[in-house]
């Protein structure tokens, strides 16, 4: 074998991925918050990663819950302010928009803002959640306002990450920074499946003892926003309000009619349901949706 052949050891292996992970990498952000609106908290990758552009829908597409979005809208507003706020779970069925509303909101607050006056959007994934008194600790000197994310989020039987969660909440000596709020997604209200509830009331020598660790979670959002399913009603409503915000060029008649038989297609009404014909529509259509 040549000396230009020769195999690497381990070491100078591992050296090289490394280094070519580093490369593939994007910039990360140390303590700093930059002019960005918009993050994602990444430990592994040394800390926070701008995003230039956060997907997001216009708010008033958002149909069947007007009074979440009210509520949200006028929550994260006070906090952007600098006025008193809670934190905030949206949970319930699948695809009603909690996720969409918490981005739609954070645009709608910024449209007027400028500079260090706009509301920082972070968001943290569910499997980071431990991290999460780390980030509060860089965040904690910022000047700016920052609404901390956490799409569905939820706890299995054998998970402690909810400790750092519930600490970072209102527990800790440090406590939540008055500069950061938090707003979470989640399909269950409790954040935990509802049979370990069940079952750990059921088999304690003190059922209330049982889960209130667990349970009392939630009880650190101050603010709770259902979401259910929604109605023919409500799914036309969002139906049209897509297909008029991107100009689809169809009648009425045949647009009511194309969205029943397509959500009867997929069992069921929702947000997302909508969402997906109006993609499926436009294509056929030939279009194009901004």
């Amino acid at each position: 074998m040549a000396k230009s052949d020769k195999v690497p050891d381990d070491q100078t292996l591992l050296a090289r991925i490394a280094q070519t992970l580093d490369r593939m990498a994007p910039p990360a952000i140390g303590n700093e918050l930059p002019t960005d609106d918009a993050f994602v908290w990444e430990p592994a990758q040394g800390g926070l990663i701008a995003v230039a552009h956060v997907a997001h829908v216009d708010l008033t597409l958002l149909k069947g819950i007007e009074s979440q979005r009210d509520t949200l809208l006028a929550n994260t507003e006070r906090f952007a302010k600098g006025l008193p706020a809670n934190n905030a779970l949206l949970w319930g069925a699948r695809g009603m928009g909690k996720s969409s509303l918490v981005k739609a909101v954070h645009e709608e607050v910024n449209r007027a803002r400028k500079g260090e006056d706009r509301l920082v959007l972070i968001e943290i994934h569910r499997e980071d959640i431990d991290s999460l008194p780390a980030l509060l600790r860089i965040l904690r000197t910022s000047k700016r306002h920052i609404l901390l994310f956490c799409d569905d989020l939820s706890f299995d039987k054998d998970d402690t990450s909810y400790k750092s969660l519930k600490a970072a909440l209102e527990g800790g000596i440090e406590g939540r920074p008055a500069n950061t709020i938090f707003y979470a997604t989640s399909n269950r209200r409790h954040l935990m499946p509802r049979d370990l509830v069940d079952n750990e009331r059921g088999t304690a020598i003190n059922p209330g003892e049982a889960v209130e660790e667990k349970v009392s979670l939630s009880d650190r959002f101050g603010l709770w926003l259902g979401f259910h399913h929604c109605g023919q009603d409500e799914y036309l409503a969002m139906i049209e309000a897509y297909a008029a915000f991107h100009h689809l060029k169809i009648a009425p008649e045949e647009l009511r009619k194309r969205a029943l038989t397509w959500s009867m297609g997929r069992g069921g009404r929702s947000g997302r349901v909508a969402w997906q014909f109006i993609q499926d529509l436009a294509g056929e259509l030939g279009q194009q949706l901004d």
